[in-house]
């Protein structure tokens, strides 16, 4: 079995040379194709876009990346996947002769373990979420010939988004081509699976809260547990410390309790913004209201994202991770129709009735 992973991962070596040897060139296309997969665009961009034009879209977005994201990192636990940046520098596979020379780049050395991709199922779940919702808006207002171009060119488009994603991170030397393939099937099947369940778009304050106790508990206690029986879950942080090319490319952000902790302050975060006063009002809001509450959860987001901690103290890193992450989700649930409710121009509407 080593025998044939050994192989798997050469032949990805070879993918990872080929791509930066004849398109290099693309290198920064790559890069931004890599960090736009990141859930981070998610919950800072998209879900602020949808959620005053498609509320159920909007909350499904939320639900599909933060149960996705928590069963990656479940499966990453369980796989031991290898990076091909430091599996080039530690096998036996190239016996005496020359390795492959792999280049790395600022976003390259990631310390989880490697497969599934969750660059590449993030982005399955959260573009086939967007596509069939799309397509089911669509699907009573367009023509029966002009849905099926439009069909086609969803689907094409969104194959090569993932086509793009796939390839940068393999060209970035931060995933096997098989692990992103992993990622993309599995991604696409958790879009799915989240996307039939009704009561997720109704789901109480108490729920929000209880899922999130929920799947913290169960990633930590299966983290304790493993580690009680001598397995080590965090193995990968030496790999990724001893094998990087520079020492400031190791970002701690890029752990998995760090990813989990964001994830669980966003479903926190949306929980809260829902089941408070402002987003419980009877009004619906116009073609102008939505595209101001969009436009200032976006200006709003970007500002909130420019606040970053320094990662020496793990548990202080740790909770603001989840607290910025939380806030993030407030901001366009709570906060930005909390303000336009109160600005003066729908006071003195209010008073003129």
């Amino acid at each position: 079995a080593k025998a044939a992973m050994d192989l798997v991962h050469s032949w990805g070596v070879e993918l990872a040379v080929y791509l930066q040897t004849r398109h290099g060139g693309y290198q920064d296309v790559f890069s931004l194709a890599s960090s736009l997969a990141d859930l981070h665009t998610t919950f800072f961009f998209f879900f602020p876009i949808w959620l005053p034009l498609r509320r159920d879209t909007a909350l499904r977005l939320v639900w599909v990346a933060v149960l996705g994201d928590w069963l990656n990192l479940v499966l990453k636990w369980v796989l031991f996947g290898e990076r091909p940046y430091w599996w080039v520098q530690e096998t036996r596979f190239y016996g005496a002769g020359p390795r492959p020379s792999l280049q790395q780049f600022p976003i390259t050395c990631e310390t989880g373990p490697g497969s599934p991709s969750g660059h590449a199922m993030g982005a399955a779940a959260i573009w086939y979420v967007m596509v069939t919702a799309l397509l089911s808006a669509a699907r009573t207002r367009c023509r029966p010939l002009l849905f099926r171009f439009l069909r086609m060119l969803l689907w094409v488009l969104m194959g090569l988004v993932l086509l793009l994603v796939c390839t940068s991170r393999v060209f970035m030397a931060a995933h096997f081509p098989h692990q992103v393939i992993a990622g993309m099937v599995s991604g696409v099947l958790v879009a799915e699976v989240v996307s039939r369940q009704k009561w997720i778009y109704g789901a109480s304050l108490r729920s929000y809260i209880c899922t999130t106790l929920l799947l913290t508990s169960f990633a930590v206690g299966f983290y304790l547990l493993l580690r009680a029986v001598g397995v080590d879950l965090l193995w990968t942080m030496e790999k990724a410390q001893r094998w990087c090319a520079r020492p400031e490319w190791v970002h701690l952000d890029t752990t998995p309790f760090a990813s989990l902790l964001r994830n669980m302050g966003s479903l926190l975060g949306l929980g809260l913004g829902l089941h408070s006063p402002p987003s419980r009002s009877s009004s619906k809001p116009g073609s102008a209201s939505r595209t101001g509450r969009i436009a200032a959860s976006l200006l709003l987001l970007q500002l909130w994202d420019m606040w970053t901690f320094s990662s020496e103290n793990l548990l202080i890193f740790y909770f603001l991770s989840f607290a910025k992450s939380m806030v993030a989700l407030l901001i366009p649930t709570r906060l930005v129709p909390w303000a336009l409710c109160w600005s003066p121009e729908r006071s003195s509407s209010t008073k003129d009735l």
